[in-house]
């Protein structure tokens, strides 16, 4: 009986002591993020006062929207962000598509499949986005006939599918041979094997760094601008043209995508949690 409650004491004086480092090292966390962001707001300000900038954050809040007699009128901040979201969503679904594809390649024992899948990802990966931007848009687009916006779509597709292809390839590797070979003796052939033993393993593995990916597919999302795709970054681009307002215009379009990427990490860490708490079942 002294054993089991000391034993329990011990453990709830550990438990005690880990809620308590994970307080401290959120507490230095959140420091150290408030002592970035205020060097990063005093630079600016300070740099915008020594430019004798004047200041117009009053006429930011009507580029989102506006009251036109009793309708609600979307801003150029909306609509480009609208615009961001569209080819985020297509360019993400395409870009796992690809990116699947590739990785059965590499998984496969065709060896003139292996080879493709490796020559993409080696040419891909090694040439400049903005490059394979103009590319496809002056080279490949006028051949094919493909619109600018889906033009700008499968850019980025192509090049996140890249890395993509990579963590779905490390995610089943990572699944010890055991369990290929259990699924395998107990009769599991294919579709089977990945469904019910391959990927609630792999899945929450793999989560964070395809986070990571879809995260930077949106900031990527912004050099479609370079074709004349109105996006958020080209709104922004364009009201600066018009106002000059461009502290207060490129600090709002930061903030946006800030909100957006951070909104996506918060989305995939829930759904992480999820993935593991059904693995542990």
């Amino acid at each position: 009986m002294t054993f089991e409650t000391d034993t329990g004491t011990l453990l709830a004086q550990s438990q005690q002591r880990a809620r308590r480092l994970r307080r401290q090292q959120g507490g230095t966390d959140w420091t150290l993020f408030l002592a970035g962001a205020g060097l990063i707001l005093w630079g600016v300000v300070a740099g915008a006062g020594a430019m004798r900038y004047n200041w117009q954050w009053y006429r930011i809040p009507g580029y989102f929207w506006r009251k036109i007699d009793g309708e609600i009128v979307l801003g150029p901040f909306i609509k480009g962000l609208l615009v961001t979201l569209d080819i985020t969503f297509w360019g993400a679904l395409l870009a796992f598509g690809i990116g699947l594809c590739v990785a059965l390649l590499r998984l496969s024992r065709s060896w003139a499949g292996h080879a493709l899948a490796s020559a993409y990802l080696e040419i891909i990966r090694n040439t400049p986005l903005l490059v394979q931007m103009y590319l496809f848009y002056f080279v490949l687009s006028p051949i094919l006939g493909i619109p600018r916006f889906w033009t700008g779509v499968l850019t980025l597709a192509v090049f996140e599918a890249s890395f993509i292809s990579e963590i779905l390839r490390g995610g089943i590797l990572s699944v010890p041979r055991a369990q290929w070979e259990a699924a395998s003796a107990l009769g599991l052939r294919g579709y089977a094997t990945y469904r019910k033993v391959v990927l609630p393993q792999a899945v929450p593995l793999m989560l964070p760094p395809l986070t990571s990916a879809v995260v930077n597919l949106v900031k990527s999302s912004a050099i479609v601008s370079t074709i004349a795709i109105f996006d958020l970054t080209n709104e922004g681009r364009t009201i600066i043209a018009d106002t000059f307002m461009t502290f207060e215009v490129w600090l709002t379009v930061a903030a946006i995508y800030l909100v957006l990427t951070i909104s996506l990490s918060a989305i995939a860490a829930l759904l992480d949690r999820r993935a593991r708490k059904f693995t542990e079942r």
